[in-house]
């Protein structure tokens, strides 16, 4: 294999190669999405455990043309639907009124609740008889009592009281108490399946309890062109909602089917008033017709027809039938004083379309008045209108009604006249006929009036009877099978993502708070061309930092063998066959510039080169610690200073299987190291090691802190410069690409120390490497 491959040189990624890296930057954290996931499904179990379970139920009605009802409707109507107005209905069937008629109904002034470990339920009713004593006006205030059963007795607590109120043998009836209810389990068997359970029992205001029913009944039209609402309530109970939708739409029928009935109601009294008057009048006329024949004697009148009789008894009957108007005229003209808001009788048997039509024209503007007077107030602009409508109609049918009368008087008049001329031709007939004739007319005008009254009653009886209910029912309520809330399958697809975002939300905020480089892309972005030699896992045994044995196959090992081959492609090619300067050196301490320049010269000497290792950072030396040396032995501080002294004397061995391998410590820390390496004496040893040793690796100070290894970085063929995986701040990159940059070090190459398994790459030469904790 080419190991010249091993040197990793930057180049720019593409979108794809950079969106791949950011997956594999997340998929490192994989058991925190895992641990995410898990937490955030059991917290949704835990939701839904003891979370109230909500049920909706809906039912479906449709309108019915109030004119018509169940039967089939006219043209005008199937043209013309503007005479249903389904937000009045929407208005009426969600008003007080009604809602409070459910409420005592179905006496949902009384909240039924089963106590759980964490979770309290609404339900519908107890499993024991409950008898409420207190009536619904008598509820005033809101109270609530908590009921235990235990096994020979309920305790009863008031409110928040400790105090409870002890009823042996489950049966209130047979004890004295003031509770505003009775309890009894009518069966022994039921007991056991409720012991030791607790309920709840709450009163609620009718006020309060109709506003709450108001505010969660939803009514709504079912289409734009629909005559169809929808009914929809929600309730912990499946069969409560049911039966509360159920009973509104009831009690809103019922009260359609009661203002039909008005009309009906008020034409039976309006008759039934009339008949006392008409039954007196008729016994008077009766009594009269007999006490004449009785005081004159006559028992039987015989006339003659002849044709002056018979045009007389035409005019007679035409005067009947105008004088029949008259009466009915001014009976209707007596109604005429009642309120505005009262209803007409119609179809008394006045022959006259126009005020029959304002009659029916009024009671339809009274039940418009009526209803929405209901739902709006007296002082709803729209009442204010209809009251002015109603009392501009009444005053037309009082209008038309004078009208009528004069036009009647006026026929009658010519009637009267074109009878004196036929009672002239008959003026034979005895003047006792003539006033018998009379009084026998007024007793049939009364008698046709009183029948006529009498059927119109009993037609009106019949639609009493048989009133069309208001609405149809196209659907009754029916619950969900499942609850609406909360919603199961919302509540994990939240918690999924949920617990994919938390992680992924901490894992980023990580990162873009972490400013220490992890890797090799982290560095390739900013640094340019400048190659990458390699990078160096993280050994997790800190106590074998240095590999001291030459055929070592550790990981660490052969990471050190690929970067001293690699070094090779960065130093000058030249002819001369002297020994090559290589510097460690890094930004900041710590970055492990001693530990890669020992085990670099170690990884040199292994393959039989003649390596010396200078300790030249001469303000904090470290490569004795790593020897077991003494710190304060002559080095290269010490040659530095003294023209006299031989730096191959002072040379030590530091490790024994390297017999290739020497090292030139740092020697004493002296006052001037600056001076000491820029007075000639540094390079004259350069230039003498050069002849003994192939390779001279010099560990050097930070460059960001002291200036010393600039000043002799001239002397390097080559420069390893280290960074350090989670140590080195990424700003600082910029720093050393400067340097490089500039020529203030010359063929620099980056290595990356303790780079973690999920950062770097695998060194494939018969190893896996697995990177451990940090150097």
């Amino acid at each position: 294999m080419n190991q010249e491959q091993n040197i990793l040189t930057p180049r720019r990624n593409d979108q794809g190669e950079t969106i791949k890296h950011e997956i594999k930057k997340y998929l490192s954290y994989w058991y925190w999405f895992v641990l995410g996931i898990i937490l955030a499904f059991i917290g949704a179990y835990l939701y839904l455990r003891y979370t109230p379970k909500i049920y909706s139920s809906s039912a479906k009605i449709k309108i019915l043309n109030k004119t018509k009802g169940l039967e089939l409707p006219s043209s005008a109507f199937v043209f013309n639907r503007s005479n249903i107005n389904l937000e009045n209905e929407i208005e009426i069937l969600k008003s007080y009124r009604i809602i409070e008629d459910v409420v005592k109904k179905l006496d949902l002034t009384v909240e039924y609740y089963e106590e759980g470990n964490i979770l309290t339920t609404q339900i519908d009713q107890f499993p024991f008889k409950f008898t409420k004593t207190k009536s619904n006006d008598s509820i005033i205030n809101f109270s609530s009592y908590k009921i235990v059963v235990k096994a020979n007795e309920f305790q009863v607590f008031r409110g928040e009281s400790d105090k409870a109120i002890v009823i042996p043998n489950h049966n209130s009836y047979n004890v004295n108490h003031n509770l505003p209810f009775e309890l009894q389990f009518e069966h022994p068997s039921q007991v056991s399946a409720s012991v030791d359970k607790t309920f709840l029992l709450k009163f609620i205001p009718v006020p309060s309890a109709t506003r709450k029913l108001k505010s969660n009944i939803n009514v709504n039209k079912l289409g734009k062109d629909s005559d169809l609402l929808t009914l929809s309530y929600s309730s912990q109970s499946r069969s409560l909602a049911s039966t509360t939708i159920n009973n509104v739409v009831e009690v809103f029928n019922n009260d359609g089917v009661t203002d039909r009935q008005q009309v009906s109601k008020r034409t039976i009294d309006f008759i039934d008033e009339r008949f006392k008057y008409l039954a007196f009048e008729l016994d008077s006329i009766e009594i009269g017709i007999k006490d004449f024949k009785k005081s004159n004697n006559i028992i039987n009148i015989e006339t003659d027809a002849d044709l002056g009789l018979s045009q007389r008894t035409v005019s007679e009957n035409q005067v009947f039938e105008v004088e029949n108007q008259l009466v009915i005229s001014d009976l209707l003209s007596d109604t005429m004083n009642q309120s505005d808001s009262d209803l007409l009788p119609a179809n008394v048997g006045i022959d006259n379309a126009n005020i029959n039509g304002l009659i029916s024209q009024h009671n339809d503007l009274v039940f418009e008045r009526n209803k929405l007077v209901t739902s709006a107030g007296e002082n709803n602009p729209t009442v204010k209108i209809l009251n002015d409508k109603l009392a501009s109609v009444k005053s037309n049918i009082k209008t038309s009604l004078n009208s009528y009368e004069l036009q009647l008087n006026a026929t009658k008049q010519q009637l009267v006249r074109k009878n004196q001329k036929y009672a002239y031709q008959v003026s034979s007939l005895p003047l006792k006929e003539k006033l018998l004739r009379s009084r026998e007319r007024q007793q049939a005008i009364k008698q046709s009036l009183y029948l006529f009254l009498l059927q119109k009653r009993e037609e009106a009886a019949i639609n009493l009877a048989i009133t069309e209910p208001s609405i149809k029912v196209v659907e009754y309520a029916l619950s969900s099978g499942s609850p609406i809330s909360p919603n199961s399958k919302n509540i994990y697809l939240f918690a999924l993502v949920a617990g994919l975002f938390l992680p992924f939300a901490s894992i980023y905020a990580y990162n873009l708070l972490d400013t220490k480089i992890k890797g090799k892309d982290d560095v390739t972005v900013r640094v340019g061309n400048i190659p990458i030699l390699a990078e160096l896992p993280r050994i997790k045994n800190n106590k074998n930092l240095v590999f001291d044995n030459p055929t070592d196959r550790s990981v660490q090992s052969e990471a050190f063998r690929i970067l001293s081959a690699n070094v090779n492609y960065i130093i000058p090619t030249g002819e001369d066959a002297m020994g090559k300067v290589i510097y460690c050196t890094s930004t900041i301490k710590g970055e492990g510039k001693t530990y890669v320049g020992i085990n670099l010269s170690l990884a040199l000497s292994s393959i039989n080169k003649k390596v010396l290792l200078v300790g030249a950072d001469l303000r904090n030396p470290q490569i004795h610690s790593y020897i077991s040396k003494d710190k304060n032995l002559q080095g290269l501080s010490n040659y530095l200073h003294d023209d006299t002294l031989d730096w191959k004397r002072i040379v030590v061995k530091g490790f024994e299987k390297h017999p290739n391998h020497e090292i030139l410590l740092s020697g004493d820390i002296p006052p001037n190291p600056t001076q000491l390496l820029t007075n000639g004496r540094f390079e004259t040893l350069l230039n003498e090691a050069k002849q003994v040793y192939d390779y001279i690796i010099i560990d050097t100070a930070p460059t960001i802190l002291v200036t010393d290894t600039l000043l002799i970085s001239k002397h390097a063929d080559a420069t390893i410069y280290l960074l350090r995986a989670d140590h080195t701040e990424k700003n600082l990159l910029e720093f050393s690409k400067n340097l490089s940059d500039s020529g203030k070090i010359k063929n620099m190459a980056y290595v990356i120390n303790g780079v973690g398994s999920n950062k770097s790459y695998g060194y494939n030469y018969g190893y896996n490497y697995g990177y451990g904790s940090k150097n």
